[in-house]
Parts: C-alpha cells; sequence; structure tokens
C-alpha cells in the first residue's frame, strides 16, 4: 500500500498565520509528547512513522509549499508538486500518474489518499492499513474511513451506508454534504458517519478512468496538460460516482483543526509566543509571532492571532468567518519560510515616481544556501548582521561575515551559503519587485563550487 498525503491549501480561516505561502499545516502551535512544538504536518509524519506507513508516503503538494515541507520533514521526504492549484481530483490525478510513470507502481497496487492536518489519535492510522485489505477483499472500487459523529455537526460531509454487510465494512449508500442541523440530526440517527476524507483504491482504477478521459498517464505530459484538467474535487469527479464504495467506521478521537476555535482546543498552553493574558481570563488563546507583546485583559472566548501578515481580535465562535474577510487582503506575504531559513519583510514602499523600495531581515541557516540567481527588474544591497558564509557573485567566490555590505546590481548572478547561521538585512530597489523576478541557473551546490573553479578569491581572516 502507498500512501499520499495531500498539502494544499491556503488555510486562510487561519489568517494571519497562515496564507497562500505557509499554510495551516505548518504552524507549529501543536506539542509533541516531549513538548516540542511542532506543526500538524510533523504530527501527522510522526504517526505515520510510528506506524511504519511514512516511508511508502509521497506527499501532493504545491510549488509554494515544496520548501516549507522539506524544511519539516527533511530533504529526502518524496513531494510531488502541482504546476499550480487545482483542488483535489487534479491534485490525485498527478501523484497517481507519479506512481505509475515514475516510481513504476503496480497497477493492482492500493493508493491511500489522506489528508496532512487531521487530530487523530495514534490507532485511526491502523485503521488506514485495514482498508488495504478490506478493498481488495470486497472487490470495491473506493474504500472510504468515516468517523463516528460526536455531535450534529453542519460542517462535514456524512457518509450514510447499508446496513452491514461485514463486521469490517459496509456498503455506502450516499453521501451528504454540509447539511442543515436538522438533516444532521436525521443523519445521525441513521448511523451516518462523517466523511474525514481518506479513500483507498486500485492505482489501476485511477489509471483507467484518466485513460477514459484522454488524461494523459505519463507524468512529464501530464505536468505540461495540467492547467487543463477540470478544477473540482476528487469527491465530485470519482467518490460521488463510483459503482461501488465501502466504508470503513473509526470511533475514536478525529478533528480537522481548520478554524481558531477548533485549534486552539488542542494548543498545550493559552499563550505562544509574547503575550500576557490576566488570570480571571476564561478559554482564551494569544498566538504571537510578533516581537512586540500582547496582553489580554478582560474578555474570556477570544483568540488574539498576530503575525507580520495581520493581526486578529475575535470571539471564538465568530473566528469560523475569518476566510470571507481574508480572501479580500490581497497583500504579498510578510513572512515565509523557505528550504534554506526564513525572510520577513519589514517595509516595503512604492513611491510615485514608480519606483519601489522592498526591505527584508533574512535568515540563513547554517549549512544551507540559495540558488544561484539574477533579477532583472531590481537591484540589491544585502548587508550582514549576523553570521559568516561564503558569496558567490558572477562565478566569482569570497567569504563575507558580520558587517560586510554586498551591492548586487541587475542581471548579476549571486548566492550565499552559510557557514554559520546567518541574518541579512536585504533592501531591494526596482520598478517590479515580485518573486517572479528570479532566474536561477542552479539549486545545487556543487554545480555552484564548479562555476567558481577558475575565479575565486579568498577573503584573509
Amino acid at each position: 500500500m502507498r500512501l499520499v498525503l495531500l498539502s494544499g491549501g491556503s488555510g486562510k480561516r487561519l489568517w494571519p498565520l497562515s496564507s497562500d505561502a505557509r499554510s495551516k499545516q505548518f504552524l507549529k502551535v501543536l506539542s509533541d509528547s516531549d513538548g516540542n512544538k511542532v506543526s500538524m504536518l510533523q504530527r501527522v509524519w510522526g504517526q505515520l512513522q510510528d506506524a511504519n506507513l511514512a516511508e511508502k508516503s509521497i506527499v501532493a503538494t504545491s510549488t509554494s509549499q515544496a520548501d516549507m515541507i522539506k524544511t519539516q520533514l527533511g530533504m529526502d521526504v518524496e513531494i510531488v508538486m502541482e504546476p499550480e492549484r487545482r483542488d483535489t481530483f487534479p491534485a490525485i490525478a498527478l501523484a497517481a500518474v507519479y506512481l505509475y510513470s515514475v516510481c513504476k507502481t503496480s497497477l493492482n497496487e492500493v493508493i491511500g489518499i489522506l489528508p496532512v492536518d487531521p487530530f487523530v489519535e495514534n490507532h485511526f492510522y491502523q485503521k488506514v492499513k485495514e482498508m488495504e485489505n478490506a478493498l481488495l477483499t470486497s472487490e470495491a472500487d473506493l474504500a472510504l474511513i468515516g468517523v463516528t459523529p460526536t455531535y450534529p455537526s453542519t460542517k462535514y460531509g456524512y457518509i450514510v451506508s447499508e446496513k452491514n454487510n461485514s463486521i469490517h465494512y459496509s456498503n455506502v449508500d450516499y453521501f451528504k454534504e454540509k447539511p442543515t442541523a436538522e438533516q444532521a440530526e436525521d443523519l445521525i440517527s441513521k448511523k451516518a458517519l462523517w466523511n474525514c476524507g481518506v479513500f483507498a483504491f486500485k492505482l489501476g482504477y485511477i489509471i483507467k478512468f484518466l485513460k477514459e478521459k484522454n488524461i494523459p498517464v505519463e507524468y512529464n505530459k501530464l505536468l505540461k496538460r495540467y492547467h487543463t484538467l477540470v478544477k473540482s474535487s476528487f469527491d465530485y469527479e470519482i467518490v460521488e460516482k463510483a459503482k461501488r464504495v465501502i466504508s470503513l467506521q473509526y470511533d475514536g478521537y478525529w478533528k480537522d483543526l481548520g478554524t481558531w476555535n477548533t485549534l486552539t482546543e488542542e494548543m498545550a498552553g493559552c499563550i505562544t509566543g509574547n503575550g500576557i493574558i490576566d488570570k480571571e481570563v476564561e478559554n482564551s488563546h494569544i498566538v504571537n509571532e510578533l516581537d512586540i507583546p500582547i496582553t489580554l485583559l478582560g474578555l474570556n472566548n477570544i483568540v488574539v492571532a498576530a503575525s507580520p501578515d495581520g493581526i486578529l481580535v475575535a470571539d471564538k465562535e465568530a473566528s469560523t468567518k475569518v476566510k470571507e474577510y481574508s480572501q479580500k487582503l490581497n497583500n504579498r506575504p510578510m513572512y515565509e519560510e523557505r528550504r534554506w531559513g526564513w525572510y520577513r519583510v519589514l517595509e516595503y514602499t512604492k513611491y510615485p515616481e514608480g519606483n519601489q523600495v522592498l526591505v527584508k531581515r533574512l535568515g540563513v541557516n547554517a549549512g544551507k544556501h540559495l540558488s544561484y540567481q539574477m533579477h532583472y527588474k531590481r537591484s540589491e544591497v544585502w548587508t550582514i548582521i549576523k553570521g559568516e558564509g561564503v558569496f558567490v557573485f558572477n562565478d566569482q567566490l569570497s567569504h563575507v561575515r558580520t558587517g560586510d555590505v554586498l551591492h548586487i546590481p541587475l542581471s548579476a548572478k549571486h548566492t550565499l551559503r552559510a557557514t554559520t547561521d546567518m541574518e541579512i538585512i536585504e533592501v531591494q530597489t526596482g520598478s517590479e519587485l515580485v518573486e517572479e523576478d528570479i532566474f536561477r541557473t542552479t539549486d545545487k551546490w556543487e554545480e555552484i563550487e564548479a562555476f567558481c573553479r577558475v575565479k575565486v578569491t579568498v577573503r584573509p581572516t
């Protein structure tokens, strides 16, 4: 059995900490058994490792999230990257084609699909393992996991099954998406289960479907045609149209940590970051990524979340409305984590004359490096404020350290490798300061060194 973890979406219901660049599954607001702060992604990956499922798992994600995944899970994790976001059906189709044409996975292999951000107990993954045998034994098209509801939720989809024909699984009768409160109560009376977005199928089942739709089943060809795939959910395109679907029932703890209300319920403490909550305040939380302190007095059932992208103050019940407001904000991300470290935007100014200035603070982790790149619409000035490393400028290598100021004009090739943890103040000046104005020569340090073999300038200590 191979597993595909879906890591997509912007998670804007957890704005301002989550965004297109840093989705909710990367936020380190949960705690592991040792009390260390971990993200939803890291927690799930750890559970997969405990269940001996991680080695056969790949992560399907967008290009913008790939660096973050490798930073949190390690450089060896296998990733399938969408060229652009197009919902769960295209993402799963791309992952299936990758397994088929690149990994040469057998068409008879069972493929499990899991969201990357559920909050579940460890034995949930034993139920995931059971999907393989249930699918093969039943000869069904698809196998799902349904969660026993704890209340008549209107936020989740429901799986309605026929009378149990096996102690291990049931035949699915129909699905009901996000019912009214009255409908939810009626569904629960019929022993309906919450649909937690976990399903399994034989690889051949999806490959056959793609061929019938004239969708390429060779990975590189599908990448080129990815923008033509229907922007739709896997549930709508596949699950609801399958001839025979079975469900396995999970009776343990399960929660979708998609809102501040549900997320704060699973946080180990009331304060993350720099903050103070008065002792008389009840059921309120502070999550603060800023250097300035936040103090909360006299407000119960409140969440205060602060990041470089904004500040949210909301009643927990009202926090479910965050997404509709955050979608109106089209500002550039003010904080991102990358494979080499992180950056935070300190100031961004557009002048009437047309030129722009962007000031960033960058952190480059020891042993990591930026890609070898150039820009055509901006020049940069780097001031090193911490650490030392190796700077490459137009194929010329030099050692740099705290206090050095580096000038990078238009179209100059440049990169930096940190010997120790480094921090840099970067000032960009140009006509258009966008991430698209990055033209990479290579991401591999050994190739960068090869460019510099002839021209080497080592600064004396």
